[in-house]
């Protein structure tokens, strides 16, 4: 098992329609991808880092995580939106050991 994660800021306002618009547009982008399991929007509450949200899901093996990664709704999803929306962010994908 993969759990993926990624915890960003946005460019947007706090609490605006572009903020909504961009979590919602997200989760209807992502959420349905074939072999994506435990979907999941978080929001930071801790004062020990300046990120605001994070995705995080999990995927069954490396090649469903590879079949996610170039699936046509998330590379247009990048495109479209997380490149033009998203002023930072990191990602950290583990598995259990």
């Amino acid at each position: 098992m993969i759990r993926h994660t990624v915890i960003f800021v946005l460019k947007h306002a706090h609490g605006s329609l572009q903020e909504k618009s961009f979590l919602r547009d997200a989760k209807t982008a992502l959420h349905d991808i074939p072999g994506v399991k435990k979907f999941e929007q978080l929001k930071q509450v801790s004062k020990k880092n300046d990120y605001h949200f994070g995705f995080s899901m999990e995927f069954a093996d490396q090649a469903a995580y590879d079949a996610y990664n170039t699936h046509p709704k998330h590379v247009a999803f990048v495109k479209d939106r997380w490149e033009r929306e998203v002023s930072k962010f990191l990602e950290i994908d583990y598995v259990p050991i």
